[in-house]
C-alpha cells in the first residue's frame, strides 16, 4: 500500500479512534463541541506517539510513545508486548512484565481483542477489575498486543477505544515497515547501478593508466588517485542522498578517465550554480546518465563529441541535466525503458524511478531525443525537502 494511502487510513483511524476515546471517557453523551475538542486533543496525543512508532515495534519505541497512549485511553495502567515478552509498561511494576504477556496471550493468538478477567486483572493490583487486550499488527500478520487495564468491569465502550488505539498503533507500523521496504528496495537499487559499473570501463580505465606509466608517470598517479576515490565513492555502503557536490566530484573523476582514453574526441562542458552545490539528491543519479552519455552518445562515433553537465537554481528547486551531441535515440525505445520494459537503458530507468520514489512523480527524468539528434535528460530536484537525509 502507498505511504500516501496507509497516513490518509492512519489519520482516519486516529479521528474514529478520539470519537470511541471520548466516549469511552465522557460516557455515551450527545456528541458536540465538547467532544469535537476531545477528538482534537486526541489527534494531538496520538501525533506525539506516532514517530517512536516509526522505527517499529521495538523496545525503546514502545517505551517512548506508551505514556502518550496511556493518556490517550485514561486507563490506570497499560502495556504494550511482542509475541514474546512485554516492551513497556506504564502504571504496573516491572515485577508483572510476564503477566501481561500472559493476559495478552488470547489476543495474540486469535488475531481478536479480548477481556481480561476480574481474577487475572487482581493478579497485577488490587486496584484492576479488568481490562482489554487488543492484538497488534503489521502487514496484516498479528506482532504484539495492547493491554489496558481498569478500575471499573470492561465494557463494550472500554473494548471499542483499546481497539481503536491498537488500530492507530498497528497503521505507525504499517507505515514503519513500508519505510524498512522502501529502504531495502533503494538499497538494492544502488547495489544494481553497481553491478552495471561497465567491467569494461574498470579495465578501460586501467589500460589507460598503464598507458601513461612509461610515457607521462605523473598523469598516471594522478589518474589512479581519481579511479581509487571513484571506486571508493560508487561502492560506499552508507546514506540514500548525497550532496550534489559530491556526486560530480565522482562525476568530474569518471569523465577524467574516460578522457584518458578518449583523448581530445571527448570534450565536457561544466556549468554549476554554487547556490546548488548542497542539494541533496539521490545517491548515483548523475552518473549513470553521464555514462549513458559517453556510451550510447560518443563511443560509435568518429568526430569528437561533447557531454554538457548543467546544475542551475530555478526558483525552489535545482535542475540538473546531461546532454550529448552523440547519436541520439529513437524516443520510443527510452519511452519503454522508462516504463520498466528490459533494454540498454536500465541505469536511467532506475535513476528515473528512485527520483520518483524520493520527491514524487511529477519529478521524474524528462528526455529529448531524436536519431542523430543526440540526448538531453533532465531532472527537477527540490533545493530543500523533507525527509531526504542520509541515513
Amino acid at each position: 500500500m502507498d505511504a500516501w494511502v496507509l497516513a490518509l487510513v492512519a489519520i482516519a483511524g486516529a479521528i474514529v479512534l478520539g470519537m470511541a476515546v471520548a466516549r469511552w471517557v465522557r460516557g455515551p453523551g450527545r456528541m458536540g463541541t465538547e467532544a469535537q475538542m476531545a477528538t482534537y486533543r486526541t489527534l494531538h496525543i496520538a501525533s506525539q506517539a506516532a514517530p517512536s512508532l516509526r522505527a517499529g515495534l521495538t523496545q525503546a519505541g514502545a517505551q517512548r510513545s506508551l505514556k502518550h497512549l496511556h493518556n490517550l485511553l485514561g486507563v490506570p495502567a497499560v502495556g504494550i508486548t511482542d509475541r514474546v515478552e512485554t516492551l513497556a509498561l506504564d502504571g504496573i511494576g516491572d515485577k508483572h512484565r510476564e503477566r501481561v504477556v500472559a493476559h495478552a496471550q488470547a489476543a495474540l493468538d486469535t488475531g481478536v481483542a479480548t477481556v481480561i478477567s476480574e481474577t487475572h486483572a487482581r493478579e497485577v493490583s488490587a486496584m484492576f477489575r479488568s481490562g482489554v487486550a487488543a492484538p497488534l499488527t503489521s502487514d496484516e500478520v498479528v506482532i504484539g498486543a495492547l493491554v489496558a487495564y481498569t478500575s471499573a468491569p470492561a465494557g463494550p465502550a472500554m473494548m471499542r477505544a483499546v481497539e481503536e488505539v491498537a488500530g492507530f498503533v498497528s497503521g505507525q507500523l504499517d507505515l514503519a515497515e513500508l519505510d524498512r521496504t522502501r529502504a531495502r528496495s533503494a538499497e538494492a537499487e544502488v547495489k544494481v547501478l553497481r553491478a552495471q559499473i561497465s567491467p569494461h570501463f574498470i579495465f578501460n580505465s586501467l589500460t589507460a593508466i598503464a598507458s601513461f606509466v612509461r610515457t607521462d608517470p605523473d598523469r598516471a598517479r594522478e589518474l589512479l588517485l581519481d579511479f581509487a576515490d571513484f571506486t571508493r565513492y560508487s561502492f560506499r555502503s552508507h546514506g540514500r542522498y548525497t550532496a550534489l557536490a559530491e556526486e560530480l566530484r565522482s562525476v568530474e573523476q569518471y569523465l577524467l578517465l574516460e578522457q584518458a582514453r578518449f583523448g581530445d574526441r571527448l570534450q565536457v562542458k561544466l556549468r554549476v550554480d554554487p547556490e546548488v552545490l548542497s542539494v541533496r539528491i539521490p545517491f548515483l543519479c548523475i552518473q549513470p546518465l553521464v555514462e549513458n552519455a559517453v556510451r550510447h552518445g560518443l563511443e560509435n562515433r568518429d568526430s569528437p563529441g561533447t557531454v554538457s553537465i548543467t546544475a542551475v537554481e530555478r526558483g525552489g528547486d535545482c535542475w540538473i541535466s546531461v546532454e550529448d551531441d552523440g547519436v541520439g535515440n529513437d524516443p520510443d525505445v527510452i519511452r519503454r525503458s522508462l516504463s520498466g520494459e528490459p533494454g540498454d537503458h536500465v541505469g536511467m530507468a532506475n535513476v528515473d524511478e528512485r527520483l520518483r520514489r524520493a520527491f514524487g512523480d511529477d519529478h521524474g527524468l524528462v528526455v529529448e531525443t531524436a536519431p542523430m539528434a543526440g540526448t538531453k535528460v533532465t531532472m527537477r530536484v527540490p533545493k530543500y525537502a523533507e525527509g531526504v537525509v542520509d541515513e
